[in-house]
């Protein structure tokens, strides 16, 4: 049974777009979780207030919506402090989450392999500890569902120390994985390297299939890829080595970033970065402007970029397409529908020239 949620945002006056568009992205987030909004509270305003975060009184009206609806949890919109958290919890009488909780839990679900879960609860009780600092009973109103599940979710109450301890077993954990991860990278330096990068749901499994011929669950939903692929491609003679990535969200928890250092290495050790687009979207630059901002982030904003600008099929008109190409126009972009297989041969035709280039500069004295 899904459960149902309020969702409050703090919107700034001066940027409103962007407001509605991080409101609607946590609405996405929170259907993928499994979770149904019932109803949005918005609320202009420049500051966020240091107490409430909303305001004392505009959290006691959120406190009385939350009774005559009947939801299960309030979701905010927004990284909430510990202190916000404590104080929100005196008034209103669910569950109060905020964005981080809801990518965290989506992640849970998602966890396949071993490391992806290491990972996930390494994330999970990184982001919940700063919280039993200021308040240790916060975890208790928690309850179930939302916000709770994962390899995280059991034994949340126990003292600081034992968590700490939790917390440095899981990174040794991940520091042996990586071990072996670095052995498997240096028998691929033999190889030139691909990674697929870009914005959540930007197409990056069905390109992933298009071009290694592999057959790796695709999906519309969010976050579908927590572990790092590697595979074969075959192009023009040459074998590259193509591996896919966890998708990039904006605002991307700094807890998860963390957490999946060693997953995102392969973006810093690549000889060549496909940076998806979902060309669809209106506002697919922002999403743009999220990823070399987290790979800047990650440290790979200094390797070579091969955009592709992919779900060309879902354009509005071919005269849409058009105006795109002739924008981008003497660009490092290729446009292409990983759905239907459209431009992929022009995608396969720029992989292999950056591919000569590495083998002539490699050749140079």
């Amino acid at each position: 049974m899904r459960e149902r949620a309020l969702v409050v945002a703090a919107a700034d006056p001066r940027n409103l777009i962007e407001a509605q568009r991080s409101l609607d992205e946590l609405i996405d987030l929170l259907d993928t979780a499994g979770v149904d909004v019932v109803d949005v509270v918005v609320q202009k305003r420049r500051r966020i207030d240091p107490a409430f975060y909303i305001g004392k009184g505009k959290a006691r009206e959120v406190g009385e919506l939350v009774r005559q609806l009947k939801v299960d949890a309030v979701v905010f919109n927004a990284k909430l402090s510990p202190k916000h958290v404590r104080n929100l919890s005196t008034i209103i009488p669910v569950k109060v989450l905020d964005r981080v909780d809801i990518i965290l839990d989506i992640f849970a679900q998602h966890a396949g392999s071993a490391e992806a879960k290491i990972q996930v609860e390494l994330a999970q009780l990184q982001h919940r500890l700063a919280r039993l600092r200021v308040d240790p009973g916060a975890l208790s109103r928690l309850g179930g569902g939302i916000g709770t599940r994962g390899p995280g979710e059991t034994k949340l109450e126990i003292d600081r120390r034992r968590i700490q301890y939790r917390i440095n077993r899981l990174k040794k954990r991940l520091q042996k994985i990586e071990r072996v991860r670095q052995q498997k990278t240096k028998r691929q330096r033999l190889f030139f390297r691909a990674a697929l990068v870009g914005y959540t749901s930007a197409g990056k499994s069905t390109l992933m299939n298009r071009l290694t011929r592999s057959n790796f669950k695709e999906s519309e939903k969010l976050f579908t890829t927590l572990d790092t692929f590697t595979r074969a491609a075959w192009i023009k003679g040459a074998t590259i080595l193509v591996s896919d990535t966890v998708g990039f969200i904006s605002d991307l928890p700094t807890e998860l970033i963390a957490a999946f250092r060693s997953t995102l290495m392969v973006a810093n050790e690549s000889d060549l970065l496909l940076v998806v687009v979902d060309v669809s979207k209106p506002d697919f630059e922002r999403d743009m402007e999220v990823v070399v901002d987290t790979l800047r982030h990650i440290g790979a904003g200094g390797r070579p970029k091969l955009y592709v600008f992919n779900k060309i099929d879902l354009l509005p008109s071919r005269y849409m397409l058009e105006r795109l190409k002739h924008r981008y126009e003497g660009e490092d972009v290729v446009f292409t529908s990983a759905k239907t297989g459209e431009g992929i041969e022009d995608l396969k035709e720029a992989i292999h020239r950056y591919y000569l280039e590495s083998i002539q500069s490699r050749s140079l004295p």
